[in-house]
Parts: C-alpha cells; structure tokens; sequence
C-alpha cells in the first residue's frame, strides 16, 4: 500500500512507524560501512557526536527527555554491535602513545643511556635463575594449522550468525 492510498488519518501514525523501523537499520548499515572504511576513531568520533546531537536538541513532546534516552541508547548499542563485527576495521595500535615520556629521540642520546644504564648494573648482584623447561602433566595435543583455522572460521561463523539475530530482533 503506498502513501497515496492510506487513509490521511494513518499517514502520521505510518510515517512514525516507518521512522522507528528503518532508523536503526539504516544507523547500523551506515556506521557498519563507516567502520570497515575509516576504523575505530572515526566511529568513536560518530558516536560521541550523535550522542551530543540527541542531547542538545530541543525536544517539545511532553516524554521528550524519555526519548532522548531511547535514542541514546539507540546510539550505543548500535554502534557497539558494529564495533563487534568481523568485518569492522580495527586501528593500529600508535606507537607514539607507548613511547616512555621523556625518552629522546635523537639514537646518540639513547646509546649513552644505554651505555650508562649497563654501567650502573654491572657488575650484576644477583646470578640469573636457572629455569626449567618441563611441562608437568604429561604432553598436550598439537593442534595444526588446519584445525586453527577450522575452529577460526566456526566462531567467526557463529559471531556473524548472532549479528544476524540481533538485527532481526531490533526489527
């Protein structure tokens, strides 16, 4: 039935039901592609940012706070889902945010601290521990690459089966 033929008493109650089930469907499928492009950051960047849109708009309907719950929530659990998903890209990791503070840069720098560092523990205090390479309780099973990858594939075949009963529910 299309627009022209429902009754125009129904048309708003239609455009409201419409809204309610199509958002999130279209919300998911559009962070979902966001994020196999752009990765992680830009979600993150999407999430704070929709969050803040549903915040600071003006909602006149009396349970309008109630909604902005509701979409809020919309927003996160959405967006978790699709952080979730297989095909989500996943950022590298920066390797400035790991980098010691005060640490130079400059390799002369860093060899004379190595150099002074060496100094300062030698002669060693302490002789190293001897370690055993014994497994207690017998050997285990060695699994091979194929069954690696058969148990790989089986879980990544179960996540995308629950992402996929997860979207029919939301519908």
């Amino acid at each position: 039935m299309s627009v022209r033929a429902l009754h125009p008493d129904r048309v708003d109650e239609a455009r409201v039901h419409a809204y309610s089930t199509f958002a999130p469907l279209l919300i998911h499928s559009l962070a979902q592609r966001l994020a196999r492009c752009q990765g992680m950051k830009e979600l993150d960047k999407l999430e704070t940012s929709l969050v803040r849109l549903v915040e600071e708009t003006a909602v006149a309907a009396p349970d309008g706070d109630a909604m902005k719950e509701f979409a809020v929530e919309l927003v996160v659990s959405t967006l978790r889902n699709v952080r979730e998903h297989p095909d989500a890209k996943h950022d590298l990791e920066e390797i400035d945010d790991r980098r010691t503070a005060g640490r130079s840069e400059n390799p002369e720098t860093l060899e004379e601290q190595l150099q002074s560092g060496l100094e300062d523990s030698f002669p060693a205090s302490d002789p190293p521990a001897v370690v055993s390479t014994a497994i207690t309780g017998g050997s285990k099973d060695i699994v091979g690459t194929d069954e690696v990858l058969r148990r790989k594939k089986e879980a990544s075949g179960r996540r995308q089966e629950q992402g996929r009963k997860q979207e029919r529910n939301t519908n």
